[in-house]
């Protein structure tokens, strides 16, 4: 594929999106939809009675391909619309179907329609990544479901966890991202064969006024494109709520993405879980040593410009006047596809990143028990208590320990906290079960079980459902 470098490139088509989605928002499909929008309204205006030759269909059909890009930009030069010019540059190529073309239609017609085809063929690519990063991460969590780790709040040390508990809450997002794609697909209905102001008043006057067949001209395009639901009512386009509902899907899928790609960083630093790294891949080109996780860091990049266009979308609605206004144009070719592009290479990244997870179980370890001692005072002072110890004069103790133990570490030392526990008399009566105390399987709660009951309850029957979709790869491009 030749590329212009004297001329800027999106680097979402450029560098991050895959190529079935780079195809959906191309200029051959979104013009291939308005010929197909065109033969459709023409065969169903014909269908109805309107005088429509078979040969004028079959021009048309014959004509589909190719466009002539160059002819339709020469019209666009000379008329300044979009879709006059393509309605010109194809009456070049069939003349006898010329003067039947886009026949009471308005240009919202062919733009708001395929825009329609576009999100809900969009909505459906990335469902296909989602099920499948789903999928990689349900079998990750149940790996490590009973490694533990030590868990955060505040990012300062709390109660231990496990590796795959912490995955579900990745997990659990990721489904109800799923849910509200799903939503958001049931929400994508066809404009539909409405008029300039959405009253249909130049196709009752092509049909004298039978109402019936306005009504079924409307029902058969919409069929033949493959909707069986239409915006009952609209305006010139359709409501522009529709690009904020979808738009929400997408920003909701950012917002996990980003979290999770975030938390990896953490833990990157803390060399417990890593992303995969390529055998000739380069971290810094100043620091050979250097393993950056360049593609969580994109992840959370791409995500925030998804969550941004979000706004956009949100603004674009709100400022609709009365039918219609133009200044949606311009805006909507812009932010409809960044959103699905970057979306999609989110997704390709966490698929690449959730099927090569690393995880180094003895750094987990080491790093929990360098704050186990800490973490597991209350069961510590328990068992003391039982012993017979005051639970006051216990309390004090640990707390004392504590304190020398931190300040020792703060200090540049290691923590003795484990041995201050051992020395003390007063701990004396549970000294020989303090190591047991301190196993760190004694301190995850009912983790392990969660991740199985949560998969089986949450995950298991949303990948049933798609089993079909199960498969799809990452596609890191750069």
């Amino acid at each position: 594929m030749s590329v212009d470098h004297d001329t800027y490139q999106n680097p979402l088509a450029g560098r991050y999106a895959s190529e079935a989605m780079r195809k959906l928002f191309s200029p051959r499909m979104k013009f291939g939809t308005w010929r197909k929008l065109w033969i459709a309204l023409a065969e169903s205006e014909a269908e109805l009675g309107l005088p429509i030759s078979e040969e004028q269909l079959d021009e048309l059909r014959a004509n589909f391909e190719p466009i002539d890009f160059d002819k339709a930009q020469e019209y666009e030069r000379e008329l300044r619309h979009d879709v006059m010019s393509h309605v010109h540059a194809w009456g070049d190529q069939c003349p006898k179907a010329r003067g039947i073309l886009h026949l009471g239609a308005t240009s919202c017609y062919v733009t708001d329609n395929t825009d329609a085809i576009l999100l809900r063929d969009g909505v459906r690519l990335l469902r296909r990544q989602l099920v499948s990063v789903i999928a990689q991460l349900k079998d990750f969590a149940i790996e490590w479901r009973e490694l533990p780790t030590l868990g955060f709040t505040h990012y300062q040390p709390a109660q231990a966890t496990t590796v795959g508990k912490r995955a579900t809450l990745w997990l659990q997002d990721l489904v109800d991202d799923l849910a509200d794609l799903d939503h958001a697909e049931s929400m994508i209905r066809f404009r539909g064969v409405k008029g300039t102001t959405g009253t249909q008043a130049s196709f009752l006057e092509l049909f004298e006024g039978d109402h019936d067949k306005v009504r079924d001209l409307d029902l058969r395009v919409a069929r033949k494109m493959g909707f069986e639901k239409r915006f009952a009512v609209t305006g010139q386009t359709y409501p522009r709520q529709l690009d904020f509902r979808v738009g929400q899907a997408l920003s909701s899928i950012a917002q996990t993405a980003h979290k999770f790609g975030t938390d990896l960083r953490l833990l990157s630093n803390r060399k417990e879980l890593e992303e995969p790294f390529e055998t000739k891949q380069i971290g810094s080109s100043a620091m050979p040593w250097k393993r950056n996780p360049m593609r969580s860091e994109r992840i959370c990049s791409l995500s925030r410009l998804v969550m941004s266009h979000l706004d956009n979308c949100a603004h674009t609605a709100a400022n609709q006047w009365l039918e219609r206004t133009l200044d949606d144009s311009a805006n909507r070719r812009i932010v409809l596809a960044e959103m699905f592009l970057a979306t999609d290479a989110v997704l390709s990244l966490l698929l690449n990143v959730t099927g090569g997870l690393v995880v180094n179980p003895e750094i987990v370890r080491r790093n929990l028990m360098a704050e186990l001692p800490f973490l597991a005072s209350e069961a510590l002072m328990m068992e003391v208590v039982r012993a017979g110890a005051d639970r006051q004069d216990v309390h004090e103790e640990v707390r004392q320990a504590s304190f020398a133990a931190a300040r020792v570490i703060k200090e540049g030392g290691e923590s003795d906290m484990l041995e201050r526990l051992k020395a003390s008399p007063l701990l004396a009566p549970v000294r020989d079960s303090i190591d047991d105390i301190l196993d760190p399987r004694r301190h995850v709660g009912r983790a392990p079980e969660q991740v199985l009951e949560f998969v089986a309850e949450e995950v298991d029957p949303v990948l049933e459902r798609y089993a079909d979709l199960v498969g799809a790869s990452g596609d890191v491009r750069v």
